[in-house]
């Protein structure tokens, strides 16, 4: 078998590293000629809606799949044309490119959300930072991800003199007559940030991964706990049937993460990946079948594997920016260690480090010892 990905990004190669004992080969397009799957898997280089690459993804595999979910439509449209089976879904992708779209579904499926309101001028934006109130948040309703394309609003700030700067800061070089399309979100004081990760076969069945909890620094996840530690039952329950009746209602196919806030033992819905997902990287030693693999399965239509802990607790750090000296991590017993190849850059995620132990002391004493570069 052989699975075509759109994107060839540490994702796409830590799923054709998923794909390979199961004697499944990947071939991968992406515009970067240095693209680090094409180190594991066979790598076109092209522009993502470029008709003869996308025909050249499609021939010889047995479907498609895509590490990012700023695929451009016509990526998916051309790839569809060709018959060729693509997964997730083009519905689902363009619900989770449209934040506005998101959370008005997540409100539908009947699960909290922040306040929010779409803001397309400098006037309908003052208007909505006086609706929802400050401190808030304004993001671009597209393409943002690691805190990138998002501008926080203080509290007690002028919504005009507000509006006015946050569109010079995320769309300095937008037309006068062009929308801004950003959405205003409440700021939401939580206790805990969560996210819950869950895969759907072909055939409609659903494996769900233990809750985690993760820290962000800067925008970007800094450590994932799997499980959450002291989350109560029925808060776990919610997450999963919230999961469970989003993959349902798209008729989803795939690795689904969704980002959670934990407020006292309430959730919130932040937003959703539909892809496999960093907070999920702790699965590859932490579960009995990665995210990873279990996407490979799902969208080739195998049967999908056990997503149990296979330890009593698993953490995942990302390594940003620069790399630690490589001998000194190999080092630390304990510490699994994952280079993706990628020549570093200020924010740029390089890899992650993975603990798991028989309880969260010994994880931490471990990851302690791990040089953060």
């Amino acid at each position: 078998m052989k699975l075509g990905i759109l994107g060839g990004g540490q994702l796409a190669r830590m799923l054709a590293l998923a794909a390979l004992p199961l004697g499944i080969r990947c071939k991968v397009l992406d515009p970067s000629p240095d693209a680090v799957a094409g180190h594991v898997a066979e790598l076109l280089v092209g522009d993502y809606d470029d008709p003869r690459q996308l025909a050249e993804l499609a021939r010889g595999v047995d479907a498609v799949t895509f590490e990012f979910e700023n695929v451009p439509a016509a990526a998916i449209e051309a790839l569809a044309n060709q018959l060729t089976p693509v997964a997730p879904n083009p519905r689902a992708l363009a619900i989770a490119q449209d934040r506005i779209a998101e959370k008005t579904l997540f409100a539908q499926l009947g699960f909290g959300v922040p306040p929010f309101r779409a803001a397309d001028t400098a006037a309908e934006l003052a208007a909505a930072i006086t609706a929802i109130g400050t401190p808030c948040l304004v993001k671009t309703r597209r393409l943002g991800y690691d805190g990138k394309g998002q501008a926080r609003v203080a509290a007690g700030a002028d919504p005009n003199h507000a509006a006015a700067a946050v569109l010079a800061e995320l769309r300095p070089d937008l037309p006068a007559d062009r929308p801004a399309d950003l959405i205003v979100e409440g700021f939401v004081p939580f206790d805990r940030e969560l996210s819950v990760l869950a895969v759907r076969s072909r055939r409609g069945e659903i494996a769900i991964y233990p809750l985690v909890q993760n820290v962000h620094r800067r925008g970007i996840l800094h450590l994932s706990t799997a499980p959450a530690p002291a989350v109560p039952a029925a808060v776990r329950a919610a997450a999963e049937r919230f999961v469970g009746d989003l993959l349902a209602h798209l008729d989803y196919v795939g690795v689904l993460a969704v980002e959670l806030f934990l407020v006292g033992d309430r959730l919130l819905a932040n937003e959703m990946a539909p892809r496999v997902h960093n907070s999920g990287h702790w699965t590859i030693e932490g579960a009995r079948c990665s995210q990873f693999e279990n996407h490979v399965r799902a969208v080739l239509d195998l049967p999908l594997g056990d997503p149990a802990s296979n330890h009593p607790i698993a953490m995942m750090r990302n390594v940003v920016g620069s790399m630690p000296e490589r001998a000194a991590v190999l080092a630390i017993p304990g510490a699994h260690w994952h280079d993706y190849g990628k020549a570093p850059r200020a924010g740029r995620k390089l890899g992650h480090v993975t603990v798991v132990a028989p309880d969260t002391s010994t994880a931490e004493a471990i990851l302690a010892r791990v040089p953060e570069a």
